[in-house]
């Protein structure tokens, strides 16, 4: 920096700040934080050799993700950064769980709905029919007649209950 200030890194290292500092840019004087940390972590010899091997446009990202690994090292010094996405990606896939529950309670409330509605009666009904219509009117036993095939799968939903155990994800 060469000014009256020197980078944060110089100041811990308590050395003089040069005009050519590779870390001035990056560990302002009054984030001295920032530096200590990926100093403790990595090492000033380390990110000093990394910033100098990368283009100048590159440098500000790698300093951030110095940072931000730094901070998650200091946090789960075995996992770091790896445990975060872990954890998120865990929670990502039991949102994920969440959204399948209730999109096939949805479909399927949608489908007791749907038979709830007058169907056009047929001239020629089988007893099947005939009392599958006659529980659909009774709405407390519909749950037990519910077997609607859907067109791009061959599973049957029989229990409207179950949804909430299984997924029927294929």
């Amino acid at each position: 920096m060469g000014g009256s200030s020197p980078c944060a890194s110089c100041k811990l290292l308590r050395r003089r700040c040069a005009k050519d500092c590779v870390f001035a840019p990056y560990f302002p004087s009054d984030d001295p934080h920032k530096f200590a940390i990926v100093h403790r972590v990595f090492g000033a010899s380390n990110v000093s050799k990394m910033l100098q091997e990368l283009p100048v446009q590159q440098r500000a990202d790698a300093v951030s993700s110095l940072v931000y690994e730094a901070n998650a090292r200091v946090r789960d010094p075995v996992y770091g950064c790896v445990g975060a996405i872990s954890y998120l990606e865990n929670q990502v896939s039991q949102l994920q769980m969440q959204l399948a529950v209730a999109q096939t309670e949805m479909l399927c409330i949608r489908m007791q709905q749907e038979s709830a509605l007058p169907m056009p009666m047929p001239t020629q009904m089988q007893q099947d029919d005939k009392s599958f219509l006659a529980a659909t009117n009774n709405l407390d036993n519909i749950s037990q007649y519910l077997n609607f095939a859907s067109s791009s799968s061959s599973n049957v939903i029989q229990d409207p209950s179950a949804l909430k155990r299984e997924s029927l994800w294929t």
